[in-house]
């Protein structure tokens, strides 16, 4: 009688040890999940150093010290495709004309030459506007006078250059810009008898040609 009460005792202390045992066990396990996850995810800097590449990485890393990244790649869609003689002739316009403009000052000249690419009125490419005359003068003063091929196109001048050609445009439409200060007299007063002012930035006046 007395060894089967021992015996009991014994299995119910077992009993009790072992479910001590798998609760902690599983407390501890959930406490060291809650401490260290089985994966971070951080921005992978080495992908971010270069500023001049349009991409995101993100980088995985594994509680092994596996390391996997993943990079998103983001291509420019350009809304007008231009091939280098045209593309070097918009850069140096916009530089010898609004060389000393903000980086808008220099997308509004931009946006100006392409806008008379599409329209009707002038010629249909980049280099064909920028050359044109009217009654033996150039459209463009910087082309009459060989600024044009004297300047030197800064980073700002391409940045500018490359938003107009992906389609970004603050022109309102414009067709005519004119720096009052230093135009010609007769030529400033056939703008404002001829066409629609616009809007003024900088020191240029922006202008379309009336409906």
């Amino acid at each position: 009688m007395y060894k089967r009460a021992i015996t009991g005792l014994v299995l119910m202390n077992l009993v009790f040890l072992s479910g001590f045992l798998c609760i902690r066990g599983t407390e501890e396990n959930r406490l060291a999940a809650l401490a260290e996850p089985a994966y971070t995810i951080t921005l992978d800097e080495t992908l971010l150093a270069d500023q001049d590449k349009s991409a995101v990485g993100i980088s995985t890393v594994a509680a092994s010290g596996q390391r996997t990244v993943d990079c998103d790649v983001v291509t420019k869609e350009y809304k007008y495709e231009l091939d280098e003689e045209n593309l070097e002739a918009l850069l140096r316009i916009v530089e010898a004309e609004a060389g000393g403009e903000d980086l808008e000052g220099k997308l509004l000249v931009a946006n100006v030459v392409l806008n008379r690419v599409e329209d009707e009125q002038f010629p249909d490419t980049v280099k064909e506007v920028v050359f044109q005359k009217e009654n033996g003068v150039s459209q463009f003063s910087p082309v009459g006078n060989g600024r044009y091929y004297r300047v030197e196109i800064s980073r700002e001048t391409k940045e500018a250059v490359e938003k107009a050609l992906t389609g970004e445009d603050i022109s309102q439409g414009a067709l005519y810009f004119a720096a009052r200060k230093y135009a010609d007299k007769d030529r400033m007063k056939w703008f404002d008898d001829n066409l629609c002012y616009l809007f003024k930035h900088g020191g240029h006046e922006f202008y379309t040609s009336p409906d």
